[in-house]
């Protein structure tokens, strides 16, 4: 397989992985083009509560493929935004788990993501500025609302690499793992968020991202999914909870 996305569902985790080994894992206009329809399909499925998004063998996203920008880079970027776009939406919990670089177009995909978990000597950057890009609005606001206006500037305007440690303290990555521990870390996080409420996950993340506009909605969701006397009762006979309520899928 030379360049495109690959998925896995096991345990009601989705895997996606970004493949191609020729150029760290960049994407393709193929592999932008691809990346929202499988998220819809992965949305709809039941069996999936939780996504995994990485990248093959020792680096997670290297950006986009330069390649691809010598025809239209307006088009590259429409491409780009819309799949940044549909990995926000997802309606279930979202980790990225980063090894190697995560420049440009990969650093966009993961703080597209709901959590962002490393391994030391990751390396992140948001590169535009190295090829005179204007860098997507969504994508701005998103970067600064995870690392604030300062490091935003200090990242687009330089377009230099930062390590995991400032990563971390600026919040650009939730935790740092020792080489060699990040995919157990992932899959124990992963099975944590699977076994939550995924009504609670699903409403948290509309008002998380702005949509308060939508509380009555999620306030009749809660009367009768019936979630919260399942957590009672789990509570009170300690036991696990078994959450039933899923996303709908999409007709």
């Amino acid at each position: 397989m030379d360049a495109a996305l690959s998925h896995t569902v096991t345990d009601a985790v989705a895997t996606v992985v970004v493949r191609h080994p020729a150029k760290r894992n960049a994407m393709t206009a193929a592999m932008w083009r691809s990346l929202p329809p499988l998220l819809e399909k992965l949305a709809a499925d039941p069996a999936v509560r939780v996504l995994v998004l990485t990248g093959e063998g020792g680096t997670f996203c290297a950006g986009a493929d330069i390649s691809t920008l010598r025809g239209s880079p307006a088009e590259a970027q429409e491409l780009s935004v819309a799949a940044e776009e549909a990995l926000a939406a997802f309606p279930k919990p979202t980790v990225a788990a980063v090894r190697g670089h995560c420049v440009g177009g990969g650093a966009q995909l993961a703080a597209a993501c709901d959590l962002r978990l490393a391994e030391e000597g990751a390396l992140f950057g948001v590169t535009p500025a190295k090829l005179g890009i204007v860098y997507p609005a969504s994508a701005t606001r998103r970067l600064v609302a995870l690392v604030g206006p300062a490091t935003a500037k200090y990242l687009l305007f330089t377009g230099e690499l930062i390590g995991t440690g400032r990563a971390l303290r600026s919040g650009l990555v939730d935790e740092v793992l020792p080489v060699g521990s990040l995919d157990a870390r992932v899959a124990e996080l992963a099975a944590v968020l699977a076994a939550r409420s995924q009504l609670t996950q699903a409403a948290a993340k509309e008002f998380v991202h702005g949509r308060t506009d939508r509380d009555a909605h999620w306030r009749e969701q809660a009367r009768t999914a019936g979630d919260a006397a399942e957590g009672v009762a789990a509570f009170l006979e300690r036991r696990p909870p078994r959450f039933t309520w899923t996303v709908p899928g999409r007709t």
